[in-house]
């Protein structure tokens, strides 16, 4: 009886701990595998398609942010998006004279805790069909539901779309974005 009973809590164990493993599975993103067991910059400066984002994230002198415990839901704008601003705008806001504003920008981009897109739709669901999430430079985002993408709509009526979504990290989670998000001012 007692093997019995050791054999099914091991297995239960087993089970439970597969569950947590295949939710927080690799994923890649801009050719490369983004590992749940490092921080959210130690995955980005891997992929290819977010090679602006983490020129910005350091001239904003954001990485030690980024690196701690976190937790952290970030947007994650790819170079595309970046490409989409007017010409000159991403030059510009990496200029050091600029740091404010540059950091206003990336820190909308971030919302505190750990929602990946069960806990995104969650939210829109219980929210009526759109979500506000309040981001780490304490603007808004609207999150809402577009078939079955998310969908993200900033303070100045500007969309973005989750390409990638629930790329976890050990210090939160990465949502891919096609389009950068804008605060006010």
């Amino acid at each position: 009886m007692k093997s019995v009973k050791s054999m099914a809590m091991l297995m239960a164990a087993a089970f439970i701990m597969n569950a947590s493993f295949a939710q927080e599975k690799t994923v890649n993103v801009g050719g490369a595998p983004m590992y749940p067991t490092k921080n959210i910059v130690e995955n980005a400066v891997n992929s290819k398609d977010h090679t602006t984002l983490v020129a910005a994230v350091k001239a904003a002198g954001l990485v030690e942010t980024l690196q701690t415990a976190g937790p952290f839901t970030v947007f994650a704008p790819t170079n595309k998006a970046f490409d989409m601003l007017p010409k000159g705008t991403v030059e510009t806001l990496l200029k050091p004279e600029n740091k404010t504003m540059l950091t206003t920008i990336l820190t909308y981009h971030v919302v505190p805790g750990r929602l990946d897109g069960s806990e995104l739709s969650k939210l829109i669901k219980a929210a009526g069909g759109k979500a506000e999430l309040t981001t780490v430079a304490g603007g808004k985002l609207w999150a809402w539901m577009k078939g079955n993408k998310i969908m993200l709509t900033d303070e100045k009526g500007g969309m973005a779309t989750v390409t990638i979504s629930n790329v976890y990290q050990s210090n939160g989670v990465i949502h891919v974005i096609d389009h950068v998000v804008l605060p006010k001012n």
